[in-house]
This record gives C-alpha cells, structure tokens and sequence, in this order.
C-alpha cells in the first residue's frame, strides 16, 4: 500500500475591506443579491456573483422548494445563468456570500459539493481556472485560486 498526500492553498482576508476594489465590488454585489434569495425552509441565504472576461457580472442566489431536492443553490444559479446567456465568455472570478436568519455566520461558507463539481466542469470547458472568494455575513474571507483547491481529485470526461 502507498498513501498520497493532497495539499489545498488558500489566501486569507480578514475582511472584505482587505479585498481588491474590484473583488469587493463583486463580493458586494453577491451579498446584495444574497438577500434576495428564496429560503423559506433553511432560512439560509447564498448569493453569488460571477466576472465575466467581457466585464458582466452575472449573479444568482439559492433558490429553496418544498421538495428539497428541486432547489438550485447561488453558485449554480449563477454559473448555470452565465453559460446559458454568455456560453462564449469565461468566467475569471466567482464571490459567495452566505447568511442564516437562525445565528451570526461568522466564518466563510464554501460552496457545497454539487456547487463545487459545476464549476469544475466550467474550469474544465473554459480551460481557465475561476478564483473564488467566499464568506459567510461578515468577518474573514477565503480565495481560492482554482475549484482544484476545494475539490482536488476531480471527477470529468476522462473518469467516463
């Protein structure tokens, strides 16, 4: 038997002030949109908001129905809303906020696994890596380089 070792990096800003003007605008844009989410089960809202190479932002939140299941989460509302309406732009960078009505969060939310293998096929398509910056309501936020850091053995077209 052998072991592998899988290593993650990410950058650390202990608030959203610390970010780029142009990241804190994006991150800006996916707290606003957060807030507009529909979670009347979980009370647990996410919105995200995605730069285009053309320079659009394409947003999205969660978006919650009774049968769990049939919900979409922000990360794929917005990146499923750019491929449909931009199929030939790539997306560069992709800012996640997230916020429960049932207590203070604190600490940056990463996005949930189905989110994480959508946006690996979209690294994938586009042949270009997506930084991703995600917090939770308020305190430090987390940057990803690429979903290879949150998501390292990845599942695509060769493992079919």
């Amino acid at each position: 038997m052998k072991k592998i070792k899988l290593y993650s990096e990410l950058s650390v800003f202990d608030s959203i002030d610390e970010l780029t003007p142009e990241v804190k605008k994006l991150m800006e844009q996916a707290i606003a949109t957060r807030e507009m989410a529909y979670a009347p089960y979980s009370h647990f809202r996410v919105g995200a908001a995605l730069l285009l190479d053309n320079g659009l932002t394409v947003t999205g939140n969660n978006q919650e129905n009774a049968a769990y299941p049939s919900g979409l989460c922000a990360e794929r509302v917005a990146i499923y809303a750019a491929g449909a309406q931009y199929p030939k732009n790539v997306i560069l960078k992709m800012a996640i906020s997230a916020r429960s009505e049932n207590h203070k969060l604190d600490k940056p939310i990463p996005p949930c696994g189905a989110c994480r293998q959508a946006i690996a096929e979209y690294e994938i398509k586009q042949h270009k890596s997506i930084e991703i910056y995600f917090m939770g309501e308020a305190g430090a936020v987390y940057k990803s380089d690429s979903l290879a850091d949150l998501l390292p053995l990845m599942f695509d077209a060769d493992s079919l």
